[in-house]
């Protein structure tokens, strides 16, 4: 008898817990626990529950960021999450639409409402429906990110959340001509980039070692430049064509990143030379270089070849990038005099807003008077810098990457097989502990569009190099440059939480000991 009733206990007890309603279940994931840390977090209410009867809504004008969040969820979940215009009463909806909301929000806000039946995200712009989407995807449990289905209960928390980023410029760059990466691993860096809502994608594409886009009008800077062995110890080689160019570009735009290309000049040019000897002082080709050794290389600032050579490179570059931004390099110009820098500068910068680009390089441009309608990236070890203080207060704007704070290249510690250390050791803490908007003596905060992270490629050969150096200190950059404050406390909880996602993900990431992983 007593077993009898056992057995109908458990059974009772089993059937109670199955007919549980879904916001008996404590989700998963705290409101809050987003990397880069949200604006306004309120939680309250029931938590909203994902099954197969959950439908996404959304207008046309916001269908392509609807299809990729059910592109999102559906490995995971097994659900078929159809886009539709509009939901039936009654069935559970993430809802998304953008219009005329709160000017707060800009162009890339966004407020997330979570209800027991619906979710609802609202934007301006759909480039702030895809940075709610990101947030949306961090609320569900991890096992979100696998891609075959799994059995989970997928929550989201009830509450809602106002977010909007402290600065407009959030990037990362990405160095393909001390090693070539291909499209493929591109886009995988993207993927993941955006996933934290950086905006904007650097890409270094010609230096000493190799020259990595196709430009028609030089046609050897690829051929030559861009041979089997142009790389660092003579390791890769290739190039990106004008179709793959274009192709990254149209991938990296349906996830809200603008492609910004870096031709380095009038330092950092062998390659080219290389490939075009007329672009040299005395009409002799160096030969190929495949070290780390920097500042030896300039252009001839004055012949008329070099700038027929950087009109064309400028022109075509230009010509196919959609985005504001083109990168002309001018750092360690070494072996360019002052004089002639200047010279150059002032010939150069102009050329890029001929062609209907706003003009970008490494902190050096600022001596030049033609860098106050242009933007300057500081890439220095020092709080001051006396020449970039003086263009800021003349007009130039600043995106901060201090080389020892900001670089993904160099090392975590003294143990770490790949990387460099001229600037230091960066652990995620330092990483995340400073602030762009008072980091340089006489910049101000109103003077800096945003930070970027820039990875160079001396010791990269792969993407689980690039993962490995990236993440997790990509994410701290990501922080300073979306939220309004830093919390390390917070961050380091966060950031541990963060850890299973990636591993879904199969993101070979380095498990800092500064932080406590989850999972």
């Amino acid at each position: 008898m007593r077993t009898r009733l056992a057995v109908l206990l458990a059974c009772v007890l089993s059937l109670t817990a199955a007919s549980a309603p879904a916001e008996a279940t404590r989700p998963a994931v705290a409101l809050g626990s987003v990397v880069p840390a949200p604006v306004e977090v309120r939680p309250h209410g029931s938590a909203f529950q994902l099954t197969e009867r959950t439908v996404i809504a959304a207008p046309r004008s916001a269908r392509a960021v609807a299809e990729r969040l059910a592109e999102a969820l559906r490995p995971a979940t097994g659900y078929r999450l159809p886009v539709v215009d509009r939901a039936r009463g009654g069935t559970p909806v993430i809802s998304l639409a953008s219009g005329r909301e709160e000017a707060r929000l800009g162009a890339e806000g966004y407020r997330l409402r979570v209800r027991r039946s619906e979710v609802t995200l609202r934007a301006n712009s759909n480039a702030g429906l895809f940075a709610g989407v990101q947030t949306l995807l961090q609320l569900l449990p991890p096992a979100i990110d696998a891609a075959t289905p799994q059995r989970n209960r997928w929550t989201v928390p009830g509450g809602e959340i106002v977010d909007y980023p402290r600065f407009a410029y959030r990037g990362a760059m990405l160095d393909l001509a001390r090693h070539f990466h291909t499209p493929a691993e591109i886009k995988r860096y993207i993927d993941e980039i955006s996933r934290f809502k950086v905006n904007h994608l650097h890409l270094h594409l010609s230096d000493d070692q190799g020259w990595r886009i196709q430009i028609d009008s030089w046609p050897r800077l690829t051929t030559v430049g861009g041979a089997p062995g142009t790389g660092v110890d003579g390791a890769g080689g290739g190039y990106l064509t004008k179709a793959d160019y274009r192709e990254l570009v149209r991938y990296a735009a349906g996830r809200y990143v603008t492609i910004v290309p870096e031709i380095d000049m009038p330092g950092h040019v062998n390659a080219a030379q290389v490939a075009y000897p007329e672009l040299t002082c005395d009409g002799v080709a160096p030969p190929p270089r495949t070290d780390t050794a920097v500042g030896y290389s300039s252009l001839c600032i004055g012949k008329e070849v070099t700038y027929r050579f950087v009109e064309d490179v400028i022109r075509e570059l230009a010509a196919m990038t959609p985005g504001p931004y083109l990168h002309i390099g001018g750092d360690e110009a070494h072996a360019t005099t002052d004089d002639e820098y200047l010279t150059f500068q002032e010939r150069v910068l102009p050329l890029v807003a001929r062609y209907g680009k706003i003009a970008y390089g490494w902190n050096e441009i600022a001596q030049a008077p033609a860098a106050r309608r242009a933007v300057a990236q500081y890439w220095g070890l020092t709080t001051e810098n006396a020449t970039l203080a003086a263009a800021v207060a003349g007009g130039t704007k600043v995106i901060m990457s201090p080389a020892n704070r900001a670089y993904l290249d160099m090392k975590y510690d003294p143990a770490t097989p790949l990387g460099l250390n001229w600037a230091g050791y960066i652990e995620v803490r330092t990483a995340y502990d400073w602030d762009p908007g008072t980091y340089l003596t006489g910049v101000p905060e109103s003077a800096v569009l945003g930070v970027e992270a820039p990875l160079w490629s001396e010791t990269l050969r792969d993407l689980d190099d690039i993962e490995f150096m990236a993440f997790p200190r990509l994410a701290a950059i990501a922080e300073l440059g979306w939220s309004p404050a830093r919390d390390w406390a917070s961050f380091r909880t966060r950031l541990g939480a963060y850890g299973p996602r990636w591993e879904q993900r199969g993101v070979g990431f380095y498990r800092s000991p500064q932080i406590d992983w989850a999972g």
